[in-house]
């Protein structure tokens, strides 16, 4: 009879986290990927829908609240160095003084810090 509760409450240890309720976040970016399949499927973008596919399947299986902001600061930190890089590129090209550079230039570092701010929007976006 020990044995029989032993193994019970072993077996409850380990897989009550996995049938708990998902976390918001993981809902959010849950539903996040499923209207970016639905969008890429709309334009017949069937090598994306694979991708997708395979992130909701990811999704499903393994996220957690952490894996999310781990994924979110990793997005923010290459963002930054894209950041950083398009910088370096301008004042480069400023230096050159070739004004079509600059633009083209300015056009890309303004690009990366649009993508670095919405890296840095709330998990789920």
């Amino acid at each position: 009879m020990k044995r029989l509760i032993v193994c019970g409450a072993l077996f409850a240890a380990f897989t009550g986290p996995a049938l708990a309720d998902p976390s918001p976040a993981c809902v959010a970016k849950r539903t996040y990927i499923e209207n970016q399949i639905a969008e890429a499927r709309a334009n017949n973008r069937t090598e994306q829908v694979e991708g997708l596919q395979r992130a909701l399947k990811a999704n499903k299986a393994n996220c957690t609240d952490e894996s999310l902001a781990k994924e979110r600061d990793e997005d923010i930190r290459e963002a930054q160095q894209e950041v950083a890089e398009r910088e370096r590129d301008l004042a480069e090209a400023k230096r050159d003084g070739d004004a079509d550079k600059i633009t083209k230039r300015q056009e890309k570092l303004n690009e990366a810090r649009a993508e670095l701010e919405e890296a840095k929007k709330p998990i789920g976006r």
